[in-house]
C-alpha cells in the first residue's frame, strides 16, 4: 500500500505534481520508494540530492573511505571541513537537512562481490555511480539476480553516459562490459559539471521508473560529449552468451 501524502508533502511537491502523469499517486509512489545509490560522490551524490528533493522516501547510500581534498571539485554533499573524515557523515547530514522526512541508510562501504546482494536487497531500484568496474559489475550481477532495475551513470573527461537496465527486458552491464577493462584507472579527468549532467539525467531515469511517466533509456545508452555539446542514443547489446543475463534473455 502506498503511503498517504501529508499537507506538508502537498505543499513541498506541488509544482512537480503538476507534471502530466504524476499527480498525487505519482508522489505517493516516490514517497514509498527505496533507492540504492552506489558511490555517493560527484555522480551519485547529486543523484541522491535530486531524489531526496523529489520526495523519495528511502535512500540506501553506499560509499566508503575518508574525503580527499581532490574530491571537492565535484562532490557537492561535502565541505572542506570534512577533509580526512568519513564522507558518509557529511552525506547524511546534508541530505537530512534538505529532506528530514527521507529515511537515510548510510553504509560506509564500497560495493563488492561480498556485500552487493545484501545492499541490493534493501532497495527497489539501484543506481550505479561507482568509478571502478569491479564495483559496477558486482552491482550489476546482484541487481539482475534480484530482478531489480539498475540505472547506470558514468563519465570521463568531457563525456558522460546514462542507461537503464531492466532484468528480463534488456541486456545488462555484463553484455556491454563483460570484464574489467585492463587499462581502466580509478583516477581520471573530471569536471563536477559533467558529473552533474549525467547525475541529473540518471535521477530523472529513477523518477520515471518509480512514477511510470515517460520512457526510460531501456536498452539504449545516452552518450554525451559536453565539449562539443553533442548527444546520441546508442543501442546496447543483449548477448545470449552473457554470463549474467544470457540465460534469461
Amino acid at each position: 500500500m502506498l503511503p498517504e501524502l501529508t499537507e506538508n508533502d502537498r505543499a513541498l511537491y506541488e509544482w512537480q505534481m503538476w507534471v502530466p502523469g504524476v499527480g498525487e499517486e505519482g508522489q505517493r509512489r516516490l514517497k514509498g520508494a527505496s533507492v540504492l545509490v552506489s558511490r555517493v560522490g560527484g555522480l551519485g551524490g547529486l543523484v541522491a540530492l535530486e531524489l531526496a528533493a523529489a520526495g523519495v522516501g528511502r535512500l540506501v547510500l553506499a560509499h566508503g573511505g575518508p574525503l580527499q581534498r581532490s574530491d571537492l571539485n565535484r562532490q557537492l554533499l561535502q565541505t572542506r571541513s570534512q577533509v580526512g573524515k568519513s564522507r558518509m557523515e557529511s552525506i547524511l547530514r546534508r541530505l537530512g537537512e534538505l529532506n528530514p522526512d527521507c529515511e537515510l541508510i548510510g553504509i560506509a562501504e564500497n560495493v563488492s562481490a561480498e556485500n552487493a546482494d545484501g545492499l541490493v536487497a534493501q532497495a527497489d531500484i539501484v543506481v550505479d555511480a561507482a568509478p571502478l568496474f569491479q564495483e559496477r559489475l558486482a552491482l550489476n550481477t546482484a541487481a539482475h539476480r534480484a530482478g531489480k532495475p539498475m540505472v547506470e551513470c558514468a563519465m570521463h573527461g568531457m563525456e558522460a553516459s546514462v542507461t537503464t537496465f531492466l532484468p528480463g527486458r534488456t541486456g545488462c552491464l555484463g553484455c556491454y562490459v563483460p570484464e574489467v577493462p585492463p587499462s581502466w584507472k580509478r583516477q581520471f579527468p573530471v569536471f563536477g559539471a559533467v558529473s552533474g549532467t549525467a547525475a541529473c539525467i540518471g535521477a530523472m531515469e529513477v523518477i520515471k521508473l518509480i512514477t511510470g511517466i515517460g520512457e526510460p533509456l531501456a536498452g539504449e545508452m545516452l552518450c554525451m560529449n559536453l565539449e562539443k555539446v553533442s548527444f546520441r542514443r546508442v543501442k546496447l547489446p543483449h548477448r545470449k552468451d552473457c554470463q549474467v543475463c544470457g540465460k534469461s534473455g
